[in-house]
Protein backbone atom coordinates (compact mmCIF):
# COMPACT_ATOMS: atom_id res chain seq x y z
CA UNK A 1 0.00 0.00 0.00
CA UNK A 2 1.16 3.13 -0.92
CA UNK A 3 2.52 6.02 1.68
CA UNK A 4 -0.27 8.66 2.16
CA UNK A 5 1.98 11.45 1.85
CA UNK A 6 0.02 13.43 0.06
CA UNK A 7 -3.44 13.05 2.12
CA UNK A 8 -5.12 16.12 3.60
CA UNK A 9 -5.75 15.81 7.66
CA UNK A 10 -8.93 17.34 8.53
CA UNK A 11 -8.84 20.96 10.83
CA UNK A 12 -9.75 20.52 14.79
CA UNK A 13 -11.29 22.18 16.15
CA UNK A 14 -7.62 23.95 17.67
CA UNK A 15 -6.64 24.60 14.03
CA UNK A 16 -5.78 28.13 13.06
CA UNK A 17 -4.42 29.79 9.56
CA UNK A 18 -0.80 29.21 8.82
CA UNK A 19 -0.64 32.94 9.57
CA UNK A 20 -1.61 32.29 13.24
CA UNK A 21 -0.31 34.42 15.83
CA UNK A 22 0.59 31.78 18.70
CA UNK A 23 -2.07 31.67 21.76
CA UNK A 24 0.83 32.06 24.97
CA UNK A 25 4.02 31.64 23.79
CA UNK A 26 3.83 27.72 22.53
CA UNK A 27 2.97 27.33 18.36
CA UNK A 28 2.53 23.96 17.02
CA UNK A 29 3.45 22.91 13.55
CA UNK A 30 1.47 20.03 12.54
CA UNK A 31 2.38 17.79 9.48
CA UNK A 32 5.26 15.19 8.10
CA UNK A 33 7.53 15.74 10.63
CA UNK A 34 11.50 14.60 9.47
CA UNK A 35 14.69 15.00 10.95
CA UNK A 36 18.22 13.40 11.98
CA UNK A 37 19.96 12.26 15.13
CA UNK A 38 23.06 10.85 13.78
CA UNK A 39 24.90 10.35 10.40
CA UNK A 40 22.68 7.38 8.17
CA UNK A 41 26.18 5.77 7.76
CA UNK A 42 27.54 5.79 10.22
CA UNK A 43 24.85 3.50 12.02
CA UNK A 44 24.03 -0.17 11.07
CA UNK A 45 20.08 0.66 10.02
CA UNK A 46 19.83 3.57 8.31
CA UNK A 47 16.10 3.90 9.82
CA UNK A 48 17.78 4.68 14.04
CA UNK A 49 19.61 7.71 12.27
CA UNK A 50 16.33 9.95 12.19
CA UNK A 51 12.89 10.59 13.50
CA UNK A 52 9.84 10.27 11.38
CA UNK A 53 6.10 11.32 11.84
CA UNK A 54 3.99 10.30 8.74
CA UNK A 55 1.20 12.75 11.21
CA UNK A 56 3.72 14.52 13.55
CA UNK A 57 3.95 17.82 15.27
CA UNK A 58 6.70 20.22 15.97
CA UNK A 59 6.17 22.33 19.01
CA UNK A 60 8.17 25.65 19.29
CA UNK A 61 8.22 28.08 21.89
CA UNK A 62 10.24 31.69 22.24
CA UNK A 63 12.55 30.23 19.04
CA UNK A 64 13.44 27.04 20.87
CA UNK A 65 12.42 23.77 19.78
CA UNK A 66 10.31 22.48 22.64
CA UNK A 67 9.38 18.94 21.38
CA UNK A 68 8.56 17.12 17.76
CA UNK A 69 6.94 13.74 17.91
CA UNK A 70 3.62 11.62 16.95
CA UNK A 71 0.47 14.31 16.64
CA UNK A 72 -1.99 11.95 18.68
CA UNK A 73 0.58 11.18 21.61
CA UNK A 74 1.35 15.04 21.85
CA UNK A 75 -1.83 16.74 21.11
CA UNK A 76 -3.01 17.18 24.56
CA UNK A 77 0.17 17.53 26.61
CA UNK A 78 0.39 21.44 26.61
CA UNK A 79 -2.95 22.28 27.21
CA UNK A 80 -5.51 24.46 24.83
CA UNK A 81 -3.47 27.54 25.06
CA UNK A 82 -1.33 25.98 21.86
CA UNK A 83 -1.69 27.74 18.79
CA UNK A 84 -1.87 24.90 16.26
CA UNK A 85 -0.49 25.48 12.24
CA UNK A 86 -1.36 22.84 9.78
CA UNK A 87 1.01 21.64 6.83
CA UNK A 88 -0.52 18.50 7.08
CA UNK A 89 0.36 16.47 3.63
CA UNK A 90 3.62 18.52 3.70
CA UNK A 91 6.94 17.80 5.09
CA UNK A 92 8.51 19.72 7.84
CA UNK A 93 12.22 19.50 8.35
CA UNK A 94 15.33 21.83 9.82
CA UNK A 95 16.07 24.70 7.40
CA UNK A 96 18.93 23.56 5.24
CA UNK A 97 22.42 24.46 5.37
CA UNK A 98 25.12 25.66 2.66
CA UNK A 99 28.72 25.80 4.28
CA UNK A 100 30.46 27.19 1.05
CA UNK A 101 29.23 30.02 -0.44
CA UNK A 102 30.26 33.40 -2.10
CA UNK A 103 28.16 36.39 -1.78
CA UNK A 104 29.54 38.65 -3.56
CA UNK A 105 29.50 36.91 -6.36
CA UNK A 106 26.00 36.79 -6.84
CA UNK A 107 25.98 38.87 -10.35
CA UNK A 108 28.43 37.16 -11.82
CA UNK A 109 26.38 33.61 -12.00
CA UNK A 110 26.84 31.67 -15.54
CA UNK A 111 29.89 33.35 -16.44
CA UNK A 112 31.02 31.48 -19.45
CA UNK A 113 33.82 29.08 -20.01
CA UNK A 114 37.20 28.99 -18.59
CA UNK A 115 38.41 27.05 -15.34
CA UNK A 116 39.36 27.60 -12.06
CA UNK A 117 42.73 30.16 -12.07
CA UNK A 118 41.63 32.11 -14.99
CA UNK A 119 37.45 31.97 -14.19
CA UNK A 120 39.00 33.89 -11.04
CA UNK A 121 41.01 36.25 -12.76
CA UNK A 122 38.56 37.17 -15.61
CA UNK A 123 35.53 37.47 -13.66
CA UNK A 124 35.26 37.54 -9.85
CA UNK A 125 38.27 39.60 -8.84
CA UNK A 126 36.57 42.52 -11.02
CA UNK A 127 33.05 41.49 -9.82
CA UNK A 128 34.78 41.51 -5.83
CA UNK A 129 36.20 44.94 -6.43
CA UNK A 130 32.95 46.90 -6.38
CA UNK A 131 32.34 45.29 -2.54
CA UNK A 132 34.53 48.69 -1.16
CA UNK A 133 31.40 50.58 -1.71
CA UNK A 134 29.59 50.05 0.71
CA UNK A 135 26.26 50.48 -0.46
CA UNK A 136 26.54 48.06 -3.28
CA UNK A 137 27.87 45.62 -0.72
CA UNK A 138 24.45 46.08 1.24
CA UNK A 139 22.58 45.85 -1.53
CA UNK A 140 23.62 42.84 -2.77
CA UNK A 141 23.94 41.17 0.83
CA UNK A 142 19.96 41.87 1.28
CA UNK A 143 19.41 40.53 -1.76
CA UNK A 144 21.51 37.43 -1.16
CA UNK A 145 20.31 36.66 2.42
CA UNK A 146 16.31 37.19 0.91
CA UNK A 147 17.41 34.52 -1.79
CA UNK A 148 18.67 31.94 0.64
CA UNK A 149 15.56 31.79 2.28
CA UNK A 150 13.00 31.48 -0.87
CA UNK A 151 15.44 28.38 -1.06
CA UNK A 152 15.17 27.13 2.57
CA UNK A 153 19.16 27.97 3.46
CA UNK A 154 18.30 28.68 6.97
CA UNK A 155 22.30 28.82 8.00
CA UNK A 156 25.19 29.74 5.55
CA UNK A 157 29.25 29.92 5.86
CA UNK A 158 29.76 32.71 3.83
CA UNK A 159 33.11 34.19 2.26
CA UNK A 160 32.95 37.83 1.96
CA UNK A 161 35.86 39.91 0.05
CA UNK A 162 38.95 41.52 0.81
CA UNK A 163 36.92 44.98 1.15
CA UNK A 164 36.00 45.44 5.05
CA UNK A 165 33.28 47.07 3.67
CA UNK A 166 31.62 43.14 2.18
CA UNK A 167 31.72 41.91 5.73
CA UNK A 168 29.95 44.46 7.66
CA UNK A 169 27.41 44.69 5.07
CA UNK A 170 26.87 40.80 5.12
CA UNK A 171 26.64 40.97 9.35
CA UNK A 172 24.80 43.96 9.52
CA UNK A 173 21.78 42.08 6.96
CA UNK A 174 22.32 38.98 8.36
CA UNK A 175 21.56 40.36 11.96
CA UNK A 176 18.79 42.30 11.20
CA UNK A 177 17.32 38.88 9.66
CA UNK A 178 18.24 37.20 13.18
CA UNK A 179 20.26 34.50 10.89
CA UNK A 180 22.52 32.25 11.59
CA UNK A 181 25.44 33.12 9.88
CA UNK A 182 29.10 32.59 9.50
CA UNK A 183 31.31 34.87 7.52
CA UNK A 184 34.91 36.53 7.02
CA UNK A 185 37.11 38.56 5.46
CA UNK A 186 38.71 36.38 2.27
CA UNK A 187 42.62 37.76 2.28
CA UNK A 188 45.56 36.79 -0.30
CA UNK A 189 48.55 38.40 -1.42
CA UNK A 190 50.10 36.38 -4.12
CA UNK A 191 48.92 34.99 -7.47
CA UNK A 192 45.78 38.16 -8.50
CA UNK A 193 45.43 41.20 -9.63
CA UNK A 194 46.98 44.12 -7.38
CA UNK A 195 43.80 45.34 -6.47
CA UNK A 196 42.54 42.20 -4.74
CA UNK A 197 45.50 41.93 -2.53
CA UNK A 198 45.75 42.82 1.20
CA UNK A 199 48.90 43.00 2.78
CA UNK A 200 49.78 40.54 5.66
CA UNK A 201 49.70 43.35 8.37
CA UNK A 202 46.11 44.49 7.09
CA UNK A 203 44.65 41.56 6.76
CA UNK A 204 45.53 40.89 10.21
CA UNK A 205 44.25 44.08 11.85
CA UNK A 206 41.05 44.09 9.56
CA UNK A 207 40.47 40.62 10.61
CA UNK A 208 41.02 40.93 14.36
CA UNK A 209 38.73 44.34 14.20
CA UNK A 210 35.96 42.34 12.65
CA UNK A 211 35.49 39.33 14.95
CA UNK A 212 35.97 41.96 17.97
CA UNK A 213 32.99 43.53 16.84
CA UNK A 214 30.85 40.56 15.33
CA UNK A 215 31.88 37.28 16.44
CA UNK A 216 29.21 35.35 19.30
CA UNK A 217 27.32 38.13 18.50
CA UNK A 218 23.95 37.22 18.50
CA UNK A 219 23.64 34.38 15.80
CA UNK A 220 26.70 35.70 14.17
CA UNK A 221 29.75 33.57 14.16
CA UNK A 222 33.34 35.34 12.34
CA UNK A 223 35.43 32.61 10.25
CA UNK A 224 38.84 33.28 9.53
CA UNK A 225 39.27 33.12 5.33
CA UNK A 226 42.32 32.40 3.73
CA UNK A 227 41.15 32.71 0.36
CA UNK A 228 43.54 29.27 -0.87
CA UNK A 229 47.04 28.80 -0.10
CA UNK A 230 47.64 28.68 -3.83
CA UNK A 231 46.63 32.77 -3.58
CA UNK A 232 49.09 33.26 -0.10
CA UNK A 233 52.57 33.37 0.89
CA UNK A 234 54.13 31.72 4.09
CA UNK A 235 53.46 35.46 5.56
CA UNK A 236 49.67 35.83 4.63
CA UNK A 237 49.45 32.01 6.24
CA UNK A 238 50.79 33.05 9.22
CA UNK A 239 48.30 35.72 9.64
CA UNK A 240 45.39 32.67 9.66
CA UNK A 241 47.75 31.27 11.92
CA UNK A 242 47.95 33.93 14.88
CA UNK A 243 44.03 34.67 14.75
CA UNK A 244 43.36 30.87 15.62
CA UNK A 245 45.57 31.24 18.22
CA UNK A 246 44.59 33.96 19.59
CA UNK A 247 40.28 33.26 19.34
CA UNK A 248 40.06 29.95 20.40
CA UNK A 249 37.48 27.83 18.55
CA UNK A 250 37.12 30.24 15.66
CA UNK A 251 35.94 29.28 13.00
CA UNK A 252 37.99 28.94 9.75
CA UNK A 253 37.42 27.96 6.04
CA UNK A 254 39.07 28.18 2.80
CA UNK A 255 39.66 26.33 -0.21
CA UNK A 256 41.46 22.95 -0.74
CA UNK A 257 42.51 20.75 -3.92
CA UNK A 258 39.94 22.59 -6.17
CA UNK A 259 41.58 21.66 -9.35
CA UNK A 260 44.76 19.86 -10.53
CA UNK A 261 46.41 23.67 -11.52
CA UNK A 262 45.76 24.94 -8.12
CA UNK A 263 47.85 21.69 -6.72
CA UNK A 264 50.55 22.20 -8.74
CA UNK A 265 50.60 25.99 -7.85
CA UNK A 266 50.39 24.91 -4.21
CA UNK A 267 53.60 22.24 -4.86
CA UNK A 268 55.79 24.70 -5.96
CA UNK A 269 54.75 27.56 -3.45
CA UNK A 270 55.50 25.22 -0.46
CA UNK A 271 58.49 22.77 -1.08
CA UNK A 272 58.76 20.91 1.81
CA UNK A 273 55.52 21.19 3.10
CA UNK A 274 53.82 17.85 1.60
CA UNK A 275 50.36 18.32 0.15
CA UNK A 276 47.56 21.05 -0.19
CA UNK A 277 46.12 19.76 3.08
CA UNK A 278 49.47 19.07 5.11
CA UNK A 279 50.32 22.70 3.43
CA UNK A 280 47.52 24.05 5.57
CA UNK A 281 48.17 21.27 8.70
CA UNK A 282 51.88 22.58 8.65
CA UNK A 283 50.56 26.18 9.79
CA UNK A 284 47.86 25.08 12.58
CA UNK A 285 45.19 25.50 10.11
CA UNK A 286 43.75 22.16 10.43
CA UNK A 287 41.18 22.24 13.75
CA UNK A 288 37.82 20.93 14.83
CA UNK A 289 36.32 23.85 13.30
CA UNK A 290 37.84 24.06 9.92
CA UNK A 291 36.08 23.50 6.77
CA UNK A 292 37.72 23.05 3.74
CA UNK A 293 35.98 23.65 0.40
CA UNK A 294 35.96 21.72 -3.14
CA UNK A 295 38.73 18.83 -1.71
CA UNK A 296 38.67 17.13 -4.57
CA UNK A 297 42.31 15.96 -5.89
CA UNK A 298 43.22 14.39 -2.37
CA UNK A 299 44.49 11.22 -1.51
CA UNK A 300 42.67 8.51 1.10
CA UNK A 301 45.08 9.59 3.91
CA UNK A 302 44.15 12.98 3.50
CA UNK A 303 40.65 12.25 4.34
CA UNK A 304 42.28 9.87 7.14
CA UNK A 305 43.84 13.33 8.37
CA UNK A 306 40.51 15.53 8.00
CA UNK A 307 39.25 12.85 10.58
CA UNK A 308 41.78 12.86 12.84
CA UNK A 309 41.59 16.76 13.09
CA UNK A 310 38.24 17.29 13.22
CA UNK A 311 38.25 18.69 9.96
CA UNK A 312 35.07 18.66 7.34
CA UNK A 313 35.60 18.85 3.53
CA UNK A 314 32.50 20.43 1.80
CA UNK A 315 30.80 19.10 -1.37
CA UNK A 316 30.20 21.67 -3.93
CA UNK A 317 29.15 19.62 -7.04
CA UNK A 318 27.25 22.22 -8.75
CA UNK A 319 30.10 24.72 -8.51
CA UNK A 320 33.19 21.35 -9.68
CA UNK A 321 30.64 20.24 -12.84
CA UNK A 322 30.50 23.75 -13.84
CA UNK A 323 34.24 24.29 -13.73
CA UNK A 324 35.43 21.45 -14.98
CA UNK A 325 37.08 20.77 -11.49
CA UNK A 326 36.51 16.75 -11.16
CA UNK A 327 34.75 14.94 -8.84
CA UNK A 328 34.36 14.69 -5.02
CA UNK A 329 35.12 10.95 -3.32
CA UNK A 330 31.98 10.92 -0.98
CA UNK A 331 33.27 7.01 -0.69
CA UNK A 332 36.48 7.95 0.80
CA UNK A 333 34.98 10.18 3.31
CA UNK A 334 32.66 7.84 4.39
CA UNK A 335 35.33 5.27 4.76
CA UNK A 336 37.12 7.45 7.19
CA UNK A 337 34.35 8.82 8.69
CA UNK A 338 35.25 12.34 7.34
CA UNK A 339 32.69 15.07 8.35
CA UNK A 340 30.68 16.46 5.02
CA UNK A 341 28.65 19.61 4.56
CA UNK A 342 27.12 20.51 1.08
CA UNK A 343 27.94 23.83 -0.20
CA UNK A 344 26.93 25.69 -3.03
CA UNK A 345 29.84 27.20 -4.24
CA UNK A 346 27.61 30.20 -5.51
CA UNK A 347 28.68 31.96 -8.31
CA UNK A 348 30.67 29.21 -9.46
CA UNK A 349 27.87 26.87 -8.15
CA UNK A 350 24.98 27.79 -10.47
CA UNK A 351 22.00 27.62 -8.29
CA UNK A 352 21.63 28.87 -4.11
CA UNK A 353 18.88 26.06 -3.91
CA UNK A 354 19.99 23.36 -1.63
CA UNK A 355 17.27 20.61 -3.57
CA UNK A 356 19.50 21.48 -6.42
CA UNK A 357 22.97 20.97 -5.05
CA UNK A 358 21.41 17.47 -3.66
CA UNK A 359 20.38 16.83 -7.15
CA UNK A 360 24.06 17.41 -8.36
CA UNK A 361 25.70 15.79 -6.08
CA UNK A 362 23.85 12.64 -6.94
CA UNK A 363 24.81 13.03 -10.26
CA UNK A 364 28.56 13.45 -9.50
CA UNK A 365 28.67 10.05 -7.11
CA UNK A 366 26.62 8.21 -9.75
CA UNK A 367 29.27 9.50 -12.74
CA UNK A 368 32.40 8.28 -10.70
CA UNK A 369 30.75 5.10 -11.87
CA UNK A 370 32.44 5.65 -15.57
CA UNK A 371 35.91 6.44 -13.81
CA UNK A 372 36.15 3.05 -12.25
CA UNK A 373 37.70 -0.18 -12.87
CA UNK A 374 34.86 -1.42 -10.58
CA UNK A 375 31.63 0.70 -11.58
CA UNK A 376 29.49 -1.59 -9.05
CA UNK A 377 31.73 -0.77 -6.14
CA UNK A 378 30.69 3.25 -6.08
CA UNK A 379 27.63 3.77 -4.65
CA UNK A 380 25.89 6.13 -5.30
CA UNK A 381 24.89 8.76 -2.78
CA UNK A 382 21.82 7.80 -0.72
CA UNK A 383 18.83 10.14 0.25
CA UNK A 384 19.30 9.92 3.30
CA UNK A 385 22.77 10.78 3.60
CA UNK A 386 22.18 13.50 0.78
CA UNK A 387 19.29 14.96 3.39
CA UNK A 388 21.93 14.43 6.42
CA UNK A 389 24.49 16.54 4.70
CA UNK A 390 22.06 19.51 3.83
CA UNK A 391 20.99 19.61 7.58
CA UNK A 392 22.31 17.57 10.93
CA UNK A 393 25.92 16.69 8.61
CA UNK A 394 25.94 20.40 7.74
CA UNK A 395 25.50 21.48 11.03
CA UNK A 396 28.31 19.16 12.15
CA UNK A 397 30.55 19.87 10.07
CA UNK A 398 30.63 23.88 10.93
CA UNK A 399 30.49 23.10 14.81
CA UNK A 400 26.71 24.42 15.01
CA UNK A 401 24.72 21.07 16.29
CA UNK A 402 24.10 22.16 19.34
CA UNK A 403 22.18 25.01 18.11
CA UNK A 404 20.72 24.35 14.41
CA UNK A 405 20.12 20.74 12.15
CA UNK A 406 18.04 18.69 14.25
CA UNK A 407 14.41 19.18 16.25
CA UNK A 408 15.74 17.90 19.47
CA UNK A 409 14.50 19.88 22.50
CA UNK A 410 16.18 23.38 23.35
CA UNK A 411 17.74 23.87 19.76
CA UNK A 412 17.13 26.86 17.51
CA UNK A 413 13.51 26.64 15.43
CA UNK A 414 15.06 27.12 12.08
CA UNK A 415 13.08 25.22 10.30
CA UNK A 416 11.36 24.67 6.24
CA UNK A 417 7.94 23.18 5.50
CA UNK A 418 8.38 21.09 1.58
CA UNK A 419 5.49 20.89 -0.18
CA UNK A 420 4.95 17.71 -1.72
CA UNK A 421 2.34 19.20 -4.43
CA UNK A 422 4.45 22.51 -5.00
CA UNK A 423 4.78 21.39 -9.16
CA UNK A 424 2.83 18.91 -11.46
CA UNK A 425 5.47 16.40 -11.92
CA UNK A 426 6.65 16.86 -8.54
CA UNK A 427 3.06 16.05 -7.44
CA UNK A 428 3.11 13.12 -10.01
CA UNK A 429 6.27 11.48 -8.44
CA UNK A 430 5.57 11.42 -5.50
CA UNK A 431 2.09 9.81 -5.67
CA UNK A 432 3.65 6.66 -7.18
CA UNK A 433 6.77 6.78 -3.93
CA UNK A 434 6.23 3.56 -1.79
CA UNK A 435 8.54 4.73 1.12
CA UNK A 436 10.37 8.04 2.99
CA UNK A 437 13.01 7.34 0.81
CA UNK A 438 11.71 7.78 -2.22
CA UNK A 439 9.97 10.29 -1.26
CA UNK A 440 13.17 12.09 -0.42
CA UNK A 441 15.10 11.14 -3.50
CA UNK A 442 12.13 12.36 -5.55
CA UNK A 443 12.33 16.17 -3.58
CA UNK A 444 15.86 16.37 -4.04
CA UNK A 445 15.68 15.27 -8.27
CA UNK A 446 12.80 17.32 -8.95
CA UNK A 447 12.44 19.76 -6.60
CA UNK A 448 13.22 23.36 -6.69
CA UNK A 449 12.40 26.45 -4.58
CA UNK A 450 8.51 26.34 -5.25
CA UNK A 451 9.01 23.20 -3.62
CA UNK A 452 10.16 25.91 0.02
CA UNK A 453 6.24 26.59 0.84
CA UNK A 454 7.75 28.32 4.02
CA UNK A 455 11.12 29.04 6.10
CA UNK A 456 10.88 29.76 9.49
CA UNK A 457 13.96 31.87 11.76
CA UNK A 458 13.88 31.24 14.84
CA UNK A 459 10.11 30.22 15.16
CA UNK A 460 9.24 33.59 12.85
CA UNK A 461 7.95 32.53 9.38
CA UNK A 462 10.18 34.43 6.93
CA UNK A 463 8.55 32.84 3.65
Amino acid sequence: MKWSFLKVIACGSLLLTANAVAAGNITGYRGQVFYFTDNPVEVKNAADSYKYYEDGVLYVQDGKILEAGDYASLKNKYGNNVALVDYSGKLITPGFIDAHVHYAQMEMVASYGDQLVQWLEKYTMPTERKFSDLQYATKIANLFLDQLINVGTTTAQVFCTVAPQSVEAFFTAAQSRNMRMIAGLAFMDENAPDYALITPEKAYSESKKLIDKWNNKGRLNYSVTPRSAYLLSDAEMQVATRLLKEYPGIHLQTHLAENMESVHMVEKMFPGKGDYLEVYDSYGLLTNHSTFAHSIWISDSDFQLLAKKGGAAVFCPTSNLFLGSGLFNIGSANKYHTKVALGTDYAAGTSLSILQTMNESYKVTQLRKAFSNDPDSVKPLDPFQNFYLATLGGARALALDQYVGSFSPGMEADFIVLDLQSTPVLELRESRSQSLQDILFGLEIVGDDRTIAHTYIMGEKAK
